[in-house]
C-alpha cells in the first residue's frame, strides 16, 4: 500500500507501486486540473537549491488544488539559527499533510521520514536517491517506447554522484533491462549498483566512449557533472566536458530512440538537438508535473477519478 507511505528511496515501492503511479500519471496527464487537493497543505523544504524539482511540485500541488507552504533555500529557514534538522521537520509537519524535501546529505530524507509526523517525499539527498525522478522517467520511457520491458539504457556522464542514474538503474532493473555505463573512471558507476545487477542477472557494460553504442540504444540518459560534488574544482574541470552529444551523431541510432535529461544540463547535449524527433527531455520534465501528481494522490489516498 502506497497510502500514508513516505517515498525516501525508490527501493520503498515495488514494480507493481510503479505501474499503479504510471497508470495514475496517465490519469493525471488526461485531467491535469481538479479540485482533489481542496484543504490539503503541503511543505516543500529544500535546503538545497532546485528550479525544476522545486516547481514541478508545486505546478502539481496548484493544480490540484492544494496550498503550498515552505522555503526554497536553507538560509531563510530557522537552520540559519542552528535548529536541527528533526525540530524543523516535526515542527514543519504540524503545518501540513505531506513535506517534500531535498537536502544536501545522504540519509537525510530517511530520517526526516522516521521524525515527521506526516509522509515525506524525498526530492534528493545528496548522491544518493532521487525516487521522484525516477518514476517520472519511468513513465516517459514507457509513455515513448509503449513498454517498460527489455529494453537496451545508455547512461551517459557523471554514475558516481548521479542520484538519478542510481535510481533509474534500481527500477529498471526490474524490467529485465540492458545497461551500458559511459564515464570517464572518476566517474563510474558505483560498486554496490553493478553488483544489484549482477546478482539479477541482468547484463551490463562499461564504456570509456558512447559513439559507437548509440545506435544500440532505446533510451540515452545524458547526465550533467555536477561541479557542486566535487572537494577538488582540478578534478571537476578535467571531466565536465568528457561527454558531448551533438544531432549528426544520432543519424545511424534507433527510430524509437529517446534522449532523456533530468536537467539542468550545461554542455553536454548541444542546442542543435533540441529540435531532433528523439530529444524528449523538455516533455519528460512537463511529465515530472503529472508523475508527481500521480504520488501525491496515492501518498494521500485521494481518488483522481
Amino acid at each position: 500500500m502506497i497510502r500514508n507511505k513516505s517515498l525516501v528511496s525508490i527501493n520503498d515501492y515495488n514494480k507493481e507501486d510503479y505501474l499503479a503511479i504510471l497508470d495514475l500519471a496517465e490519469q493525471c496527464e488526461a485531467r491535469p486540473v481538479s479540485n482533489i487537493m481542496q484543504g490539503k497543505v503541503v511543505a516543500t523544504l529544500f535546503f538545497e537549491p532546485s528550479t525544476r524539482t522545486r516547481l514541478s511540485f508545486e505546478s502539481a500541488v496548484n493544480r490540484l488544488g492544494g496550498r503550498i507552504i515552505g522555503f526554497s533555500e536553507a538560509g531563510t529557514s530557522s537552520v540559519t539559527k542552528g535548529e536541527s534538522l528533526k525540530d524543523t521537520i516535526k515542527t514543519v509537519s504540524n503545518y501540513c499533510d505531506l513535506i517534500v524535501m531535498r537536502h544536501p546529505i545522504e540519509g537525510s530524507a530517511r530520517y526526516a521520514s522516521e521524525v515527521s509526523g506526516v509522509p515525506v517525499i524525498n526530492a534528493g539527498d545528496g548522491a544518493n536517491q532521487h525516487p521522484t525522478q525516477t518514476l517520472l522517467d519511468l513513465y516517459s520511457i514507457r509513455k515513448t517506447q509503449k513498454t517498460l520491458d527489455n529494453l537496451v539504457v545508455i547512461m551517459v556522464g557523471d554514475l558516481k554522484y548521479g542520484r538519478t542514474v542510481h535510481s533509474l538503474l534500481q527500477a529498471m532493473s526490474e524490467f529485465n533491462t540492458t545497461f551500458h555505463f559511459v564515464s570517464p573512471d572518476e566517474l563510474k558507476m558505483p560498486g554496490e549498483y553493478k553488483m544489484h545487477l549482477e546478482n539479477l542477472g541482468l547484463k551490463y557494460y562499461e564504456h570509456k566512449d558512447f559513439t559507437n553504442i548509440l545506435p544500440e540504444a532505446d533510451i540515452v540518459y545524458m547526465t550533467r557533472v555536477q561541479k557542486e560534488r566535487f572537494s577538488d574544482p582540478m578534478d571537476y574541470e578535467k571531466v565536465k566536458n568528457v561527454y558531448v552529444l551533438r544531432s549528426n551523431m544520432l543519424e545511424q541510432t534507433k527510430p524509437n530512440m529517446k534522449i532523456l535529461h533530468p536537467l539542468p544540463r550545461v554542455n553536454e547535449i548541444t542546442e542543435d538537438v533540441d529540435d531532433n524527433m528523439k530529444a524528449y527531455y523538455f516533455t519528460q520534465a512537463l511529465n515530472g508535473v503529472f508523475t508527481r501528481q500521480a504520488i501525491i494522490c496515492s501518498i494521500l489516498g485521494l481518488d483522481q477519478k
